[in-house]
């Protein structure tokens, strides 16, 4: 029987099934669920990072697209600047954080066990931009 529109078959994408072949930056791990390349989606991407044990990841930011985050497990600090300031947002497991499009942040894992997240992003492509040095410029403003 043909599919339609309406009647489209759901997919599953079982945890040991998750792909590497995506945006990555220093310091994390991120693995791609659900996209146009894993499952034929045409307007959300989803995934997973995992950020080791006393790890912090690279500066970076993901372009235009809207980022929400869901903390799994673990500790993760979720760093950006504001007013020329390195400000620290200290989630823990059931949380929520949001990043902006454009905005500059890191991911750091102070503790002794691995902090994982859950990613859903607003593009279908998963825009990973790495920067090099601060989060900030010498004027303490936030860099692009």
């Amino acid at each position: 029987m043909a599919h339609d529109e309406w009647h489209r078959p759901l997919r599953h994408v079982r945890a040991g099934d998750l792909s590497p072949d995506t945006g990555q930056t220093p310091g994390m791990s991120r693995r791609e669920a659900v996209s146009a390349q894993t499952v034929g989606s045409e307007r959300v991407w989803m995934g997973q990072t995992a950020v080791a044990a006393r790890t912090a990841s690279a500066n970076h930011h993901h372009g235009d697209s809207e980022t929400a985050i869901y903390v799994v497990s673990g500790h993760p600090v979720f760093v950006f600047a504001e007013n020329g300031q390195e400000v620290r947002l200290t989630p823990g497991p059931g949380d929520y954080v949001f990043v902006p499009p454009f905005t500059p942040h890191r991911e750091e894992n102070p503790t002794d066990d691995e902090a994982v997240v859950v990613l859903a992003r607003s593009t279908q492509e998963a825009i990973v931009v790495n920067l090099p040095g601060p989060l900030t410029d010498e004027d303490g403003d936030p860099r692009t």
